[in-house]
């Protein structure tokens, strides 16, 4: 084990562990260590991209049922798989138990139509570890031994309201006397082109039992579009000690998967059995399903008996008693090797799971251990698994391809058909692979930071994908998600780049600049975007749409208004406070190289101004954004009759102001004169503008300045400190301060709706701590009450921020009227103690995350697993949303990361 601490640099030779010079191989192309990964989709089918439907309906386009005997055109997906980048040879394990009327091949879970809180996926399954490189990896699936409840699952699910609670695997009785099997598998690269697999699966039931274990090597189909390109086939090589597979593709090569044993080989084609599904004909009888229905319904004739194919399975049936487990190792690999499993690869694990703890070791500091190192280590472990080739050529998608029917007319000015240019073909970090197997702008953002802390690289990467010609629209639009590519999710993109080399610049020792400045002269675009198209009135107060917090607002922020006329956002003009101020940030840091850089930052800084006057003082001395008599800020409706109404909803939209602020540091403004020549100009020539802003007259802890939107004094109380009654809303427990957080909506709202009354309707906004009872955005995500990792991660930057301001003299009431009463950091070091909470062990060792489902909370095979899900219940914790949306909840590895190294 290396030493551990927060302050080594890890450029130092000493702390270079064998994974770190994988990633540096990788980084300077000597190797290509991350050309197979997990980048399988948990779900391809449903998705947008394989929707061909006139009306945009791709749920029912491209059901779970069709999934199994249906060819995708985009991608491909699978349970707890790897694939090559561009996901042309795809390896997945497929499990049958003896009851289930299909072969377990994928995940299953509800559509958007089909659950009461719209789609959720209905397994249990784990990501328990990997490095960047994915020269180690390792996940869990627990599969049922008795029949998967498929339809009772959608039926009582369709039957509950929105109400109630979703109907989960678990609650079905299917695990019930352990009656399942752990499906442990394992990955580890002896080079970059050479993997051991290991496949372990136990029986936790009580009575000896069967499992059929079906690792699966299949071909993307590439070659049933029209486009002439060679199909590629898979074959058997060899059969004696071992067995071995020889799979060749015109572009990926040749490669061999080495077998254990001798299992029965079925072969088939990945292709549509248009039979079963259109009651057409089929051009060959071996097609996707053909393994299915030749294990499950014993169709000898349904698979090859030549032996070849696109498609295979070998067919393992592994008889357990009760507690026993048995191993099946494979190879899959760029070379023909004579001994290729027993002892050696058995020594390709023991190294790389070796060198995973090693690299960790060097990740986190030495008061990382314990419960808080298996959160982290599971919170990376699923950053890495979530990583998908997401491939949409929308040109292509548009026009449809050759060999298949002309796609419908409404099509042609339908969804994403203003996104011609959009050419993705990239590894992406996702949200979640079955929920959101599809990148989300500002999710990406967030995901970087734990990333950084691992593979900055990657993280960059992320980052510069986004604002490429291919991603960002030629009008400077940066692509929200792919059901609507034209919404828009907030711009955080320039936060999380200076982020990132931030972080790299501290762990490395040196910052690239490079990928800053390329990145910085895209956002420039997309500023220029936000402002000549979110500013209705010209006048810097800006509005968005929903801007990611789906249903936390008394009407849908990106419909058409029921009152008419349009609302200007307090969260919508504040986010472009903030990201003025990032970009200002960067082009200083930009100067410091290139006096050309001061002017960009002089003109972010009078931006800037512009829209801390929209948020709080303007018209003539009234109240814009900003409510005096209730100390907060709210978004206002601009009646078409000239009349403007505040919305006075305590949701996050009224913290989101303290998102911007920025730093400036004495050393900085000596060194760029040109820069604070025109800063003392303002402060001099421009009162009215400079009175809405904290503080850029005033200074600080080492004579720093402050920019914010959210005034304060720092060395005494002042009447005109709006940051000081935010921040009291925000930290009373019985409004935004919960056990486990800031709630998106204040807890008042529980005995005091919100409501509206138009043309006859009552609009309603109630605290909603769980599921959201709105069927807004689907339903399926509630800002009226949880907890959500990402903005709770940016207050506490945020006050971390105003503490390098304010220092330990100014302190906030914490909780408001508890009478303790301690420093910004402070604060920000209990609020990270309290998201971190929710996932670990209580006085009684159960984790919040898991509230009343006693399976994950006790039992000796569940509990030490962790699921880092979307969001989280207000009052208790438990998680809610996507179970496995280890993207931006996987923060929690970041806030471990510091709590322990500063607290």
């Amino acid at each position: 084990m290396t030493s551990r601490g927060p302050t080594a640099l890890l450029t130092s030779e000493s702390n270079m562990t064998p994974e770190h010079q994988r990633l540096e191989d990788s980084k300077q192309r000597r190797v290509h260590w991350k050309h197979w990964g997990p980048y399988l989709s948990e779900r391809q089918w449903g998705t947008v991209r394989e929707d061909y439907s006139a009306d945009g309906s791709a749920w029912d386009y491209f059901p779970h049922d069709h999934a199994r005997s249906r060819a995708y055109r985009w991608g491909e997906d699978g349970i707890l798989g790897i694939s090559d980048t561009h996901q042309q040879l795809c390896f997945a394990v497929a499990l049958w138990n003896g009851e289930d009327p299909i072969l377990k091949e994928r995940l299953y879970g509800l559509t958007g139509r089909q659950g009461n809180h719209a789609e959720d996926v209905k397994e249990y399954y784990f990501y328990l570890d990997s490095t960047p490189t994915h020269s180690y990896m390792k996940g869990l699936y627990k599969y049922p031994q008795r029949e998967f409840p498929y339809s009772e699952l959608l039926t009582e699910n369709q039957r509950r309201d929105r109400e109630a609670m979703e109907y989960e695997l678990l609650d079905t009785g299917v695990f019930d006397e352990n009656r399942y099997y752990d499906v442990l598998v394992e990955y580890a690269k002896e080079t970059s082109e050479d993997i051991a697999i290991r496949i372990t699966v136990t029986n936790r039931g009580p009575e000896t039992h069967t499992l059929h274990l079906l690792p699966t090597l299949w071909f993307r189909n590439i070659w049933s579009w029209g486009y002439d390109l060679e199909k590629p086939h898979i074959k058997l090589a060899a059969q004696g000690d071992h067995t071995t597979l020889e799979a060749t593709h015109y572009d990926v090569g040749t490669r061999w998967l080495h077998l254990e044993g001798t299992p029965t080989l079925l072969f088939t084609d990945n292709e549509t059995n248009y039979q079963r599904l259109f009651d057409g004909e089929n051009a060959s009888p071996y097609v996707k399903d053909g393994i299915n229905d030749y294990v499950v319904g014993g169709s000898t004739e349904a698979v090859n008996p030549d032996n070849v194919g696109t498609k295979v399975s070998p067919h393992y049936q592994l008889t357990l008693d009760s507690g026993a487990s048995q191993t099946i190792y494979l190879r899959l690999t760029d070379k023909e090797l004579t001994e290729p499993l027993g002892d050696a690869v058995r020594r390709i694990f023991d190294a790389r799971i070796a060198e995973a703890d090693q690299f960790y070791d060097t990740v986190t500091p030495s008061a990382v251990q314990g419960e808080l190192e298996n959160i982290q280590r599971q919170a990376f472990a699923g950053l890495m698994w979530t990583k998908q080739c997401y491939h949409y050529v929308i040109e292509d998608w548009l026009s449809g391809d050759p060999a298949q029917p002309e796609p419908p007319e409404p099509r042609e000015d339908g969804r994403n058909s203003d996104w011609v240019h959009l050419h993705a073909d990239d590894i992406i970090s996702m949200p979640d692979k079955w929920e959101y197997p599809w990148f989300a702008a500002w999710d990406t953002a967030f995901h970087c930071l734990p990333l950084a802390l691992i593979d900055p690289e990657f993280a960059k990467e992320q980052l510069d994908i986004m604002t490429r010609e291919w991603y960002m629209h030629p009008n400077g639009q940066i692509p929200a998600y792919e059901w609507a590519f034209g919404d828009v999710n907030p711009p955080v993109h320039a936060w999380a780049t200076w982020r990132v080399y931030q972080i790299e610049r501290k762990r490395t020792g040196k910052g690239d600049r490079q990928f800053l400045e390329r990145v910085f002269q895209k956002l420039l675009l997309n500023f220029t975007w936000w402002v000549n198209r979110k500013d209705t009135d010209g006048n810097n107060a800006f509005e968005g749409g929903f801007l990611g917090l789906d249903n936390i607002g008394v009407f849908d922020r990106s419909s058409a208004l029921p009152t008419g006329g349009y609302m200007e956002q307090a969260d919508g003009t504040s986010w472009m406070g903030m990201y003025c101020l990032n970009m200002l940030t960067i082009a200083l840091e930009l100067a410091l190289e290139n006096p050309v850089y001061e002017d960009m930052a002089t003109k972010f800084f009078e931006h800037f101004l512009y829209i801390a006057e929209a948020m709080n003082h303007m018209g003539g001395g009234s109240s814009r954004l900003w409510d005096e008599e209730d100390g907060f800020y709210y978004d206002v409706l601009n009646l078409p009759n000239g009349k403007r109404v505040p919305l006075k909803i305590r949701s996050m939209v009224g913290l989101i102001p303290l998102f911007a602020i920025a730093i400036l540091e004495p050393d900085t403004l000596e060194k760029l004169p040109n820069f604070k020549q025109r800063l003392e100009w303002f402060i001099e020539h421009r009162p009215q503008l400079k009175k809405n802003v904290a503080c850029m007259e005033t200074k600080g802890q080492q004579a720093r300045r402050l920019l914010a939107l959210t005034y304060l004094s720092p060395h005494e109380y002042v009447e005109g400190d709006r940051f000081r009654r935010v921040v009291s809303k925000m930290l009373d427990e019985s409004e935004f301060f919960g056990d486990y957080g800031i709630r998106a909506l204040s807890r008042y709202h529980a005995q005091h709706p919100y409501e509206f009354h138009v043309n006859g309707d009552t609009h309603r906004v109630t605290y909603e701590p769980a599921e959201s009872t709105s069927g807004l955005f689907g339903g399926n995500s509630n800002w009226r009450g949880p907890v959500w990792f990402p903005v709770n991660y940016l207050l506490i930057e945020s006050l971390q921020k105003f503490h390098f301001y304010t220092g330990d003299e100014y302190k906030v009431e914490c909780p408001t009227g508890s009478g303790n009463w301690l420093t910004l950091w402070e604060v920000a070091t209990e609020m990270s103690r309290r998201l971190i909470s929710i996932f670990e062990p209580d006085e009684s060792g159960r984790r919040p995350t898991y509230g009343g489902v006693d399976t994950l909370q006790n039992d000796p095979h569940w509990k030490d697993l962790v699921l880092f899900y979307e969001y989280f219940h207000g009052d208790n914790g438990a998680g809610l949303g996507a179970s496995h949306q280890t993207g931006w909840t996987a923060l929690v590895a970041k806030l471990i990361q510091q709590y322990c190294e500063y607290s």
